[in-house]
């Protein structure tokens, strides 16, 4: 069973930069899909971006492309997400999220196993 544990959420000016990291446990993140979510209150939990182990090529949701990076580390078994120019609708709780490698599917909720606990983002104006 794969262990997820966020880090790196806090609080920032609009405008202002964020890494959140995902440690990895149970498996490599070279062998899993791997993906950040986030969740406002009141709201569904939303997709961000995601990473299949067989491509360097990130998916991204619309509302954060061009503004986020998500990037894998094997060496020390992570996922990354660098956010930049952050907007107060980017106040949320972030979750990291792992499944098996897949080529359709892979912005659904329920195509992960694995969920970190989150790390929340707030961004002030």
């Amino acid at each position: 069973q794969v262990h997820l544990i966020e880090s790196g959420g806090g609080l920032v000016q609009a405008g202002g930069s964020l890494r959140l990291s995902c440690t990895a446990s149970g498996d490599s993140v070279s062998n899993l899909r791997m993906g950040w979510f986030r969740q406002i209150r009141g709201k569904e939990r939303e997709f961000v971006a995601t990473l299949n182990p067989f491509t360097t090529s990130p998916d991204y949701a619309d509302s954060i492309k061009g503004r986020f990076i998500l990037s894998r580390d094997t060496a020390k078994n992570t996922v990354d997400l660098l956010m930049d120019n952050l907007k107060p609708e980017d106040t949320a709780l972030y979750y990291c999220a792992a499944g098996a490698p897949a080529f359709i599917g892979i912005r659904y909720l329920s195509s992960y196993d694995s969920w970190g606990q989150g790390t929340q983002v707030t961004v002030s104006s």
